[in-house]
């Protein structure tokens, strides 16, 4: 009997050697062992829970082709899991899961509650399971380089290469809201995980971290949740500032990352600050994080912001002219996802109103937008009511003319623009016809110096920024 079920399994491993990389046939299928043959149904013993749902979810098509060739179409699977009940003695626990064509992803509900207590150990708790928890739309590929994220962008790139090889171990990538710090971080994640079958990654959020700690404390199972992330390849940690003050989870996840890093595993973290301000965290785990590499990616220039725009067009199949993307990049210049989140207002806008993306409808889309968040000024909305202040046009302002009664207005204009909206001296620039950042500092250092001295210019400055609020 036992030879008659050696012969079946191996049979079932000459199909499933052919149909996965040799890396993952070693690690996942080499420490399976045949129990025995009832019938059509062929019982195999596993290590663990864990091991039991990597299976399913990753390879069990291969299951279903190797057990039609080695039983026929009849064949079933169960599963007999060794089951880890702290300090007594591993027990196998024997779980009837058939694998058939229609299984989708199978669940060991009949599974006594009381003999699986962790919360690693079922799909039907709030579990890591097996998800990477990894977006698949955030990528290198997708990823615009700029100057203000070149060393972070190369340094993840190497680390996806080489993951727990490189210097850059742990990767601490730092910076404000928007600047694309998810983005990065996960993109090394599926590099990894798509070119590195045989490394498990996972990625999570220092609240989510935080929370399952605290319920592992709750239902005793701390045990279980320490040995589930001690055996992650590359831990990706978004938002280590949220551990701040919280001493235990600091604790836990020192000693977790001790033996990742001792045994060659590749941690990332994100923080919205330098390290150095993260305050109420440990010293000893500061100190740890300074072992690697920390990089900050900062807001994104001109050329950067325009590379996005024409990225982002670009996936959504969606044209626009030239003038429109570099009105956008000008006016917009806090961070990507504010950037991103107007192009798809604008398309939202051009698609309902089954009108072209026009500057007009550009310049109409970001006044909505802005209106509705804490930027109340634009700089169309500053050249219109400074153009109505003086009796002049908005094409004045913008134009070449150097007439009195035009540059006066053009420098106060300039001046409420780089105090209300805080763009670049470049971008207003562009606003005003397309003028040089050195023309703009002498407007505003003219006015500056206009408020200081002419009462009727400082009242001037003080009825229009009235209009503002």
């Amino acid at each position: 009997m036992q030879r008659e079920v050696m012969t079946v399994w191996n049979r079932c491993l000459h199909v499933i050697r052919e149909s996965v990389p040799e890396q993952s046939f070693k690690t996942w299928f080499e420490p399976i062992v045949p129990l025995r043959l009832n019938g059509h149904v062929l019982t195999i013993q596993v290590p663990s829970q864990f091991f039991y749902e990597w299976l399913e979810e990753n390879f069990v098509h291969v299951l279903r082709k190797a057990l039609d060739h080695a039983i026929g179409r009849d064949g079933q699977l169960e599963y007999s899991i060794i089951v880890d009940k702290g300090n007594e003695t591993n027990r196998p626990l024997t779980v009837n899961v058939p694998t058939t064509k229609s299984t989708q992803t199978a669940k060991p509900d009949n599974v006594n509650p009381d003999i699986l207590k962790s919360p690693f150990q079922l799909k039907d708790l709030d579990s890591l399971t097996l998800d990477s928890y990894l977006n698949p739309s955030y990528t290198f590929d997708n990823y615009v380089e700029g100057d203000c994220n070149r060393l972070a962008r190369n340094a993840g790139y190497a680390v996806a290469q080489r993951p727990g090889v490189t210097s850059f171990n742990p990767l601490m990538i730092y910076g404000g809201v928007g600047l694309g710090k998810t983005h990065l971080v996960q993109a090394i994640g599926n590099y990894i995980k798509n070119n590195n079958q045989g490394k498990f990654v996972l990625y999570v959020t220092s609240e989510k971290f935080t929370n399952q700690f605290l319920n592992a404390i709750k239902t005793d199972t701390l045990r279980d949740f320490s040995s589930f992330y001690m055996q992650v390849d590359v831990l990706v940690l978004d938002d280590v500032q949220f551990l701040q003050k919280k001493e235990k989870t600091q604790e836990i996840f020192f000693h977790i990352f001790n033996h990742l890093h001792q045994s060659g595993r590749q941690i990332i973290m994100t923080s919205d600050r330098a390290p150095k301000n993260l305050d109420g965290l440990e010293d000893r785990l500061l100190s740890r994080f300074k072992w690697g590499l920390t990089t900050d990616l900062q807001t994104p220039d001109l050329e950067t912001r325009i590379a996005i725009i024409q990225k982002k067009l670009q996936a959504e199949g969606v044209y626009i002219e030239d003038n429109v993307i570099e009105y956008l990049a000008h006016s917009i210049n806090t961070n990507v996802r504010e950037l991103e989140g107007v192009i798809v207002s604008l398309m939202a806008q051009a698609s309902l109103n089954r009108r072209e993306i026009d500057l007009e409808l550009a310049k109409h889309t970001l006044r909505n937008i802005v209106e509705d968040s804490e930027r109340e000024v634009t700089i169309d909305s500053v050249q219109e009511v400074v153009a109505d202040f003086f009796g002049v046009t908005i094409a004045e302002l913008k134009s070449k003319s150097r007439k009195r009664e035009l540059v006066y207005p053009r420098q106060v204009a300039m001046y409420l623009a780089k105090e209300k909206t805080g763009l670049p001296l470049k971008s207003i620039g562009y606003h005003f016809g397309g003028r040089d950042h050195s023309t703009v500092i002498h407007a505003i250092q003219t006015i500056s110096e206009l408020v200081s001295k002419k009462a009727e210019t400082r009242d001037a400055i003080e009825k229009l920024k009235a209009q503002f609020k």
